[in-house]
């Protein structure tokens, strides 16, 4: 139970963050892996927060896509609407 408890709050963490705040934080947890310098318990821990905040920030650029994608279609809607 104390796994799950701890495992929500790192979720919850890494919600609040940016899509900048994440992928800064994704970096430094590569750069940690690259040096080579991490015990193995806490690369484990460090892949898990990683693959955290991929799925993290590749959810927002699916909002920023999604929130572009409705710009466009707006704005085609509008030039349309102005022709007629």
């Amino acid at each position: 139970i104390d796994f799950m408890n701890k495992k929500k709050i790192n979720e919850n963490n890494i919600n609040n963050l940016s899509f900048e705040e994440a992928l800064e934080e994704l970096e430094n947890i590569t750069e940690t892996f690259e040096d080579g310098d991490s015990a193995l318990e806490n690369a484990v821990n460090l892949y898990n927060r990683g693959v955290l905040l991929k799925k993290h920030c590749e959810k927002k650029l699916k909002e920023a896509k999604k929130k572009i994608d409705e710009l466009k279609v707006n704005s085609i809607d509008s030039t349309i609407e102005k022709k007629i």
